[in-house]
């Protein structure tokens, strides 16, 4: 049985003119080479030949998958841990300046271990959370008291139950794409808000570390998205971007990984003047940060 997805139009824009790119390696699991594709249509990419739905779990099956497993192993996981306080405060910050004071009802998908639903959850918000991955819904349920549900909850729920959708890197996970953006669609209320993380390849560190850059992170990457198809995304499912937002510390942590995947270790020096040229460009224009938020308001 042939348990690989050969694409033949783009998966983002489900347009013909795409072409292979390069290859790139999965450094976290199975040390394969995937071709990465481009489109010419929407300015995205993606993951050619990448495994189907159940054989993608194999790939994702590593002590070191942090969003997982919320492994504190190794320097670089502990300083995720370390920055993570400060960016669980400024995404719970932003969400609330988001709602408005509209009722504080959120659906965080790709959950993980459960710190952002907790998060929200301790300053008022009535959380629900999918997750598929049973160690990390283990973990939240222990950790948070958090019971997450399986993303085939996603289709039992009422229409209009939500205030706020998040999708902190979770999006380019996701093998029905634009099926889970027209259930988003279906799940917001009138003025809700999809909130959308997603790695940027048009960010300088991308360019820098080309076939080496950690956010490409095949196969479990399935897209890579530029601004321009994320746009191209929304609208095709009813949805406009509102606003942009960065997200600071990722051209760093990133930086750090792409060193590593690169040249075999952690050079924290080059890597800090990487993560710190990317962020200049950021603050020259947010659509230039190594990972990008999407605020997408729902057109009727």
């Amino acid at each position: 049985m042939n348990h690989r997805i050969h694409y033949t139009h783009c998966p983002i824009c489900n347009n013909a003119s795409i072409q292979p790119s390069f290859f790139a390696e999965d450094f976290t699991v199975s040390h394969e080479l995937f071709a990465i594709w481009h489109c010419n249509h929407c300015n995205g990419r993606f993951t050619q030949d990448v495994p189907d739905l159940s054989a993608i779990v194999a790939y994702y099956q590593s002590d070191s998958y942090i969003s997982h497993s919320d492994t504190k192993k190794g320097f670089i996981n502990q300083l995720y841990h370390s920055v993570r306080s400060i960016t669980l405060k400024r995404k719970r910050n932003f969400i609330e300046q988001l709602s408005a004071g509209a009722a504080k009802t959120i659906l965080d998908v790709g959950a993980g271990t459960g710190a952002f639903a907790f998060t929200m959850q301790q300053a008022g918000w009535q959380v629900s959370g999918v997750e598929v991955d049973t160690g990390a819904r283990n973990i939240a349920a222990s950790k948070f008291k958090l019971n997450f549900h399986l993303p085939e909850y996603l289709y039992q729920i009422s229409p209009a139950s939500f205030q706020i959708i998040t999708l902190w890197h979770v999006l380019e996970h996701v093998h029905d794409l634009n099926g889970y953006m027209q259930i988003f669609h279906r799940l917001l209320t009138a003025n809700g808000k999809l909130v959308i993380a997603v790695p940027n390849y048009t960010s300088y560190d991308a360019a820098y570390y080309q076939q080496y850059w950690a956010a490409y992170d095949v196969p479990r990457h399935l897209y890579h998205f530029s601004p321009e198809s994320m746009a191209v995304l929304a609208a095709q499912d009813k949805f406009k971007i509102q606003q942009y937002r960065s997200m600071p510390f990722d051209s760093f942590y990133v930086a750090l990984l792409s060193e590593k995947y690169k040249h075999g270790s952690t050079n924290l020096i080059n890597a800090g003047w990487v993560g710190l040229r990317s962020a200049f460009k950021m603050w020259q224009d947010v659509k230039k940060c190594s990972s990008v938020i999407y605020v997408l308001e729902k057109l009727n």
